[in-house]
């Protein structure tokens, strides 16, 4: 099974490089990356500590345990890889770590090669990497490999029968996984996994973190200037989102959309939907004097969400009616209610924040807006919901902790 793994490994790699020739942006990210040199000044020795996460939102969730295992042990060095552009080329800069690069493809060469680059004394994984050859490689060096914020569901590959030889591959090379759900926990105990913890998801911890740090956005709060209603923010919107705010009816209302996707086309079709609107980078370079800030903010930078949630009465998480809501937990952190589209079963917060009365699923403009109206103007209505959301933020926090004590015996 090994053979067939890595030869399909090789294919996709191929595909990958092909996909470069012809122009694909990603892939060419992928392959420039993949031929980074490793790093001039690295030196072996001493204690490295191996982080991979597979995108920017996974790093997200690393964030917390990386900086707080950092911090218990200031002698360690930290390597970090991505698996995609999307993380990478957002966090290469990220002082954090040692070295920041993609984690080159998991075939035997280039695993040895990196291995033998950078000799990592113990990895962490994040949510699903489950790359093979790369477990079994620590493994064969006595490196000890911990997952974390790990979710799992019975119709995923590893439970099914051609999955077995993966599951007894994961259980041999793992010193522990930590958990999200009882559903996860329970799947593995029947599977015959004893090295693993409920914990729960480290992004509540880090969205804490940020809630905690953030600091005033200027251009939101010019924008917002002498508005004593209520304010809307729309976060990673795609088109169907916004075709669906754009029919809201709302009095007294502002609305700061900031869209998953900022291209040009994007943001005029954002533009068209919404004809009193302005973008951030507009108002950023007027004088506070012109009063032209129309009802509608559109955020044409990258950054900023997590911090203009704190502005919001109600939040709308974009995403739902595509591969699956983003991020509600940096607007859960400021008790702020959410509101989201059908497509969000796989998202454990999102079943969690439905169930105790912090967020409302619609699934067309009728039904949003139904949800919407209630929360608006102070009511009693949205003192619970926001209520609801505090006290689900305080259950939740505390999970690096509970990885760290254990990873630390």
């Amino acid at each position: 099974m090994r053979c067939i793994y890595t030869i399909g490994l090789w294919f996709f790699t191929v595909g990958i490089r092909l996909a470069a020739l012809f122009g694909h942006d990603k892939a060419r990210l992928m392959v420039r990356g993949w031929r980074q040199p490793a790093a001039a000044t690295w030196t072996p020795g001493g204690e490295v500590a191996w982080f991979h996460a597979a995108s920017l939102g996974e790093f997200e969730q690393a964030r917390p345990v990386l900086e707080e295992y950092r911090r218990r042990h200031p002698a360690c060095r930290v390597v970090l890889t991505f698996f995609s552009p999307s993380g990478y080329e957002v966090r290469h800069g990220y002082t954090g770590a040692d070295a920041v690069l993609y984690l080159p493809p998991d075939l035997p060469g280039t695993v040895r090669r990196f291995l033998d680059t950078y000799r990592p004394t113990v990895a962490f994984f994040v949510k699903y990497e489950f790359w093979y050859n790369y477990l079994d490689a620590l493994r064969r060096r006595s490196v000890p490999v911990y997952f974390f914020s790990v979710i799992l569901r019975p119709g995923q590959y590893l439970f099914r029968p051609y999955g077995r030889w993966f599951l007894r591959q994961l259980k041999r090379c793992t010193r522990h996984i930590f958990v999200q759900n009882d559903e996860s926990l329970a799947l593995l105990r029947t599977h015959g996994f004893e090295n693993c913890t409920l914990a729960g998801d480290t992004r509540f911890d880090r969205v804490h973190q940020i809630a905690q740090a953030a600091a005033s956005v200027d251009v939101v709060e010019r924008f917002l200037a002498g508005h004593t209603g209520d304010v809307l923010v729309c976060g990673s919107t795609w088109p169907p989102d916004e075709e669906l705010l754009a029919r809201l009816q709302l009095p007294d209302t502002k609305i700061i959309l900031a869209p998953h996707v900022i291209t040009e086309d994007h943001l005029r079709q954002i533009e068209h939907l919404f004809p009193d609107s302005i973008r951030y980078s507009q108002l950023s370079g007027e004088t506070s004097e012109t009063g032209k800030t129309g009802t509608v903010l559109v955020i044409d930078n990258i950054g900023l969400l997590s911090k203009i949630y704190r502005y919001a009465t109600v939040a709308y998480i974009g995403g739902g009616f595509g591969v699956g809501i983003h991020n509600i937990l940096e607007a859960v952190t400021f008790a702020k209610p959410v509101l989201f589209g059908p497509n969000h079963r796989k998202f454990q917060e999102a079943l969690d924040i439905l169930a105790c009365g912090g967020g409302f699923s619609h699934h067309d403009v009728s039904t949003l807006q139904d949800n919407l109206m209630p929360l608006l103007g102070g009511t009693e209505a949205y003192k619970r919901a926001s209520r609801a959301c505090t006290a689900y933020m305080e259950r939740n926090l505390g999970v690096t902790e509970k990885i760290l004590s254990v990873v630390e015996k």
